[in-house]
């Protein structure tokens, strides 16, 4: 590992695991436990670092000085791409989708103030970007220059994803998270053993994509996962006054904060398909929590 790498590491706080006590799933003879990996760190939580430790290590050693991604204008991924950036002393560089708002969202404020330089591009054109996979697939790049696709949608990725299946010491027999490119599911599936099955999310509306593309990331084939497509509440971004309160509840419950686009959606699922006895009594599931309150900070202003 990079020295810088290990030296931003070393800043990082456990991700635990916490037991979500609640009378549903005393009632269906269900343990609900949450993988905190939103506690990692402040600003790099959850798989936004798991997917861009490894991406970073590689354009580190490959004498990369600026890092060129892709998101929106709420993105978590560049967001903790930009604050990784300059803790590594990297330059960055975002193709943001949208026109340029007049008055930039607190997240496009961050990058701009980590020294994320921002272009802002139309949808059409973000679309074309998504074709582009490799670190030098990007036209037009540079010397020293490395390309990371939405959400760090890398197979170095899913080394990173691994080391969270790794710190896991409890037997349990459903992993589940939400799924916005399906990378960090990708990476659950290759690092767990066959008998757990893997349960993605997916925050998007007609998201049956999402299979090939996680199947594409995966070197073998496994048969253990499945993408729920049920709890997209309307679309990416998109809420309900039913998820929102939800989520108040929850938050009043456990103190564990969730946000509308990714954690909020599973949490509302996994307790809908336990009160619909899609799981069996006694089995024990680990829901992870994947960081990135950025869709929270943003319905809040």
């Amino acid at each position: 590992m990079h020295p810088e790498l290990i030296k931003l590491e070393e800043t990082f706080k456990p991700s635990i695991l916490t037991k979500i006590d609640e009378p549903l799933c005393a009632k269906f003879g269900i343990e609900l436990w949450m993988k905190r990996d939103d506690l990692l760190h402040p600003i790099i939580s959850g798989n936004k670092w798991r997917k861009l430790k490894f991406i970073l290590d590689h354009a580190l050693y490959s004498g990369a000085d600026t890092i060129i991604s892709m998101g929106g204008m709420y993105s978590n991924h560049l967001h903790a791409l930009a604050f990784a950036g300059k803790a590594l002393g990297l330059k960055t560089i975002a193709y943001v989708r949208g026109e340029e708002p007049v008055v930039l969202t607190p997240t496009l404020v961050d990058l701009s103030s980590w020294g994320m330089e921002l272009r802002f591009i139309s949808r059409t054109d973000y679309r074309q970007l998504r074709h582009y996979k490799g670190y030098l697939d990007l036209p037009g790049i540079k010397p020293q220059q490395y390309w990371l696709p939405e959400g760090g949608a890398q197979v170095l990725a899913l080394s990173g994803v691994a080391e969270l299946v790794k710190e896991i010491e409890v037997a349990y027999d459903w992993l589940c998270v939400p799924c916005g490119t399906g990378t960090t599911l990708a990476g659950l599936i290759a690092a767990t053993d066959d008998k757990v099955s893997v349960l993605g999310f997916a925050a998007l509306k007609n998201a049956s994509f999402l299979n090939a593309d996680v199947s594409s990331l995966l070197k073998q084939n496994k048969s253990n996962w499945q993408i729920n497509l049920d709890y997209h509440f309307g679309g990416f971004a998109s809420t309900t006054p039913e998820l929102l309160n939800f989520m108040s509840d929850f938050q009043a419950k456990t103190t564990i904060q969730l946000e509308p686009i990714y954690t909020g959606k599973m949490m509302y699922a996994l307790y809908d398909l336990i009160r619909k006895g899609h799981f069996s009594a006694g089995q024990r599931i680990i829901a992870v929590h994947t960081g990135g309150l950025q869709g929270d900070r943003e319905r809040s202003r």
